[in-house]
């Protein structure tokens, strides 16, 4: 099935929303060793363990979502979760608990190749301790057909910072690359400065940035900010996406203190989802509403 066709019947099946199409490697002459066109799904913020007005349906949500997926005429190579996968707890054994359980929901997935990131819910309390003993290592790399990805922990630091240690294991990492291969960086806060006073910044993100710069086709996807928003640093292009649980306020010179929308759910769900995204000459989001029944 061409990818056209995909979204085509993800429409008339009222499973997708919005579609975005944009460049995702800039430079006519990328490397040729792609090994063709596919899709991933992207879940970020599903912070199991909420509860509260903004969500009351929150201890279903992520299953609703899966079901979604699963539901997929074409099913993804992969699915990404780029973090916050669960809520933040103080106590130890409840942080413990949560994620034994989200991970026992996300098994409820057709597609076995899962990869995982921290969020700061996860991870800022025991610099991720007990994230790794249910989801392994918080950075690392990957290959799919003839796209390297970077998977960057910027939250197990509760200063909101890579480290000089992973700054340098991603230069080493970078330096066994061309520039013109195809990169993709997953990560749960933006490595820009977004808004920083709401905490949507990586302290020492612009390292990054500056490591990457050299190289000509590299894309970012990231969470944390509960919205849609895309954002470019030079050629380096940025898409934040949405919260399976609860929307956040948008940035602007009134914007109000980070918080939660208040109530009714209702009006608030449009702003959830997950995100199927295409990968071939262009990019092409295509966001997936959580099912209410």
């Amino acid at each position: 099935m061409l990818q056209a066709d995909r979204r085509d019947f993800l429409k008339l099946a009222g499973m997708a929303g919005v579609t975005f199409t944009a460049g995702l490697f800039p430079s006519r002459h990328a490397s040729a060793q792609a090994g063709g066109d596919f899709h991933f799904v992207q879940f970020s913020d599903t912070h199991w363990g909420y509860k509260g007005p903004a969500n009351p349906d929150a201890e279903h949500t992520l299953e609703k979502a899966i079901a979604t997926v699963n539901a997929l005429p074409q099913q993804p190579d992969f699915i990404v979760f780029t973090g916050d996968l669960t809520h933040t707890t103080e106590d130890p054994k409840e942080r413990r608990a949560r994620m034994k359980h989200v991970r026992e929901i996300i098994g409820g997935l057709k597609v076995r190749d899962i990869r995982f990131m921290p969020g700061e819910h996860d991870a800022a309390l025991d610099k991720g301790e007990a994230y790794r003993e249910f989801f392994g290592d918080t950075h690392y790399t990957f290959d799919h057909k003839g796209v390297h990805f970077i998977a960057l922990d910027n939250v197990s630091d509760p200063g909101a910072k890579l480290g000089d240690e992973q700054l340098a294991w991603l230069a080493a990492d970078l330096k066994q690359h061309k520039s013109d291969d195809r990169i993709v960086v997953m990560t749960h806060r933006p490595l820009f400065d977004l808004r920083p006073s709401w905490d949507w910044t990586t302290a020492d993100g612009a390292k990054a940035i500056d490591l990457l710069m050299p190289y000509q086709n590299v894309v970012v996807f990231y969470g944390h900010i509960h919205q849609e928003n895309h954002h470019m640093t030079g050629h380096i292009a940025h898409h934040a996406a949405k919260s399976l649980v609860f929307p956040q306020a948008t940035p602007g010179p009134n914007a109000p203190p980070r918080r939660p929308p208040p109530p009714p759910y209702d009006a608030s769900q449009k702003n959830l989802g997950t995100r199927d995204i295409e990968m071939g000459k262009t990019v092409t989001f295509v966001e997936l509403p959580v099912a209410k029944a």
